[in-house]
């Protein structure tokens, strides 16, 4: 027994070492964690689970039957984070550049159909080369055995994807479907085909950290919904986004203790918007006044920044915000803030994380560029999201809801449960001065003094329709709050709609306009 138990504690670790010692080196000299580093600090200490520790590739072409090394380049398992089970599989680049062929894809399709039976998370931590070119179709069908899972978990259990390194070609299809997608500043990058191939095709040269680096696919792509300075931030933030989301779609979003205090009301909120409804303001100074103090995790914090996402606590209850953001370009909804707001609506829908949307919108962005690219189809995202989601949905418009992006930012017709203006706010199909051009051109025309004539009416229309009382009088707008209000009004709000239940006509599935 001896003999056998020594033989084991060899092979243990030997598959502890990865590619070895030399290459663990290179990793650090990149200032990259290694696979099991990766997973130690990732996981609650002493909980990870090993699955699959001895698995060998049974390739033989091009000499791999005399490279082989125990787990094939990933590592597999299971074990908790802050207490609640979580699965997780952690690509090692120092075994064949963490390269994905037959008997490692098995391994992460293993922990994959685990997490579905048992309703946890996945999280992947790649850093892979890609597919293995020496087991050749093999390698693929690896890869679409992933994503053919990847798809069927959606929506099911949270997946979430952490670039920690390369993640090129087929690669990026996985993440690409995942909830959650994290990248490492300076040491991860993500693209279908790489530079050489780009400069072949189409004669650009372009380095891989532009082409698809960190910078590329949190601000301009919007395919990275968060960015990291360094590994170890990464895995505190996918720790943190896991506190704010349940296991799986049959369990309610996480609520935390909270001592309510005596007095709730925020009297800094009604300081926030401007008298001069032209003026920006900072839609963050709204979040920060309604939330629990430090509970805002912004999602996709560099990408279509007209619009604000990300996760929230209201007196401990987790909560989606989707807020206009006056600050950039007016916060108007364009194609890019569209479907931003729509994948996070969908997102917090299939988990039952309650939705709180902050409404200042002047409309849709105008112009050729929005028109050609598909501003319509794209805005109709939006659209689509909030009308088929059934979690609690409350909305408060603190300023502009003009037109069409009246309707869209969750209005009552489109199905919220609550819907709250303040004083200030402007629910019009549009602006004062472009409606009384509109409906009083002749009368202006024939005036004496137009400019004058613009002017009184503009005021008329103003005192009219540029406030919540028409739409509150239509039954609307459900109450007119103080700013100061707004946390104890959504306090009660969230806590009435807790046990709301809404389904959907019965359907395979809608068709989304994607």
């Amino acid at each position: 027994m001896k003999d056998k138990i020594r033989k084991l504690e060899e092979l243990r670790a030997e598959a502890l070492l990865g590619g070895g010692k030399e290459r663990i080196e290179i990793q650090h000299k990149k200032g990259k964690l290694t696979a099991r580093e990766r997973v130690d600090l990732l996981m609650d200490e002493g909980s990870f689970e090993e699955l699959d520790m001895l698995v060998k590739h049974r390739a033989v072409d091009f000499g791999m039957d005399k490279q082989k090394f125990l787990g094939d380049g990933v590592i597999t398992g299971y074990g908790t984070i802050n207490g609640r089970l979580t699965y997780v599989y952690s690509q090692d680049f120092t075994v064949f550049g963490g390269s994905l062929a037959e008997a490692h894809a098995a391994k992460i399709c293993k922990i994959m159909d685990l997490a579905m039976k048992n309703g946890a998370p996945v999280i992947g931590l790649n850093d892979s080369g890609g597919a293995r070119i020496q087991e050749g179709v093999v390698s693929l069908g690896g890869y679409a055995d992933i994503f053919y899972r990847n798809t069927l978990a959606s929506g099911v259990i949270p997946q979430i994807s952490a670039i920690m390194g390369p993640c090129a070609g087929g690669a990026v299809y996985s993440p690409a479907i995942t909830d959650f997608i994290l990248m490492v500043e300076n040491n991860s990058y993500m693209f279908v085909t790489g530079p050489n191939v780009v400069k072949t095709v189409t004669q650009e040269e372009v380095t891989s950290e532009e082409l698809g680096g960190t910078s590329t696919h949190s601000v301009k792509s919007g395919v990275a919904h968060f960015a990291s300075p360094n590994g170890a931030a990464c895995l505190e933030t996918i720790k943190d986004l896991l506190s704010y989301i349940p296991q799986n779609c049959e369990e309610p979003a996480p609520v935390y203790p909270y001592d309510m205090r005596e007095n709730e009301s925020r009297s800094a909120l009604s300081d926030i918007v401007p008298d001069n409804p032209n003026k920006p303001y900072d839609m963050q100074d709204v979040i920060d006044g309604i939330i629990d103090e430090d509970s805002f995790l912004e999602v996709h914090k560099a990408f279509a920044q007209n619009i604000k996402v990300g996760f929230g606590r209201i007196a401990g209850r987790s909560i989606g915000i989707v807020a206009n953001q006056p600050a950039h370009l007016a916060g108007v909804l364009d194609i890019d803030s569209s479907t931003k707001g729509a994948r996070f609506v969908r997102f917090c829908d299939a988990f039952n994380v309650p939705l709180l949307v902050l409404v200042d919108v002047p409309g849709f962005l105008p112009g050729t560029d929005q028109e050609w690219n598909g501003i319509i189809k794209n805005g109709a995202k939006l659209l689509y999201a909030f009308s088929e989601a059934t979690v609690p949905r409350i909305t408060v418009i603190t300023r502009k809801a003009y037109g069409g992006a009246y309707d869209v930012m969750n209005s009552k017709h489109i199905g919220a449960d609550l819907n709250f203006a303040w004083p200030t706010a402007e629910i019009a199909v549009m602006g004062a001065e472009g409606a009384v051009e509109i409906i009083f051109k002749k009368d202006i025309a024939k005036a004496k003094d137009p400019k004058a004539k613009l002017a009184s009416m503009v005021k008329d229309y103003k005192e009219t329709f540029a406030n919540p009382y028409k739409a509150a009088s239509r039954g609307y707008i459900d109450e007119v709050i103080k700013p100061e209000q707004t946390r104890i009004k959504l306090i009660k709000g969230f806590k009435m709609l807790e046990n709301k239940a809404d389904k959907l006509p019965r359907k395979k599935h809608g068709n989304i306009p994607l």
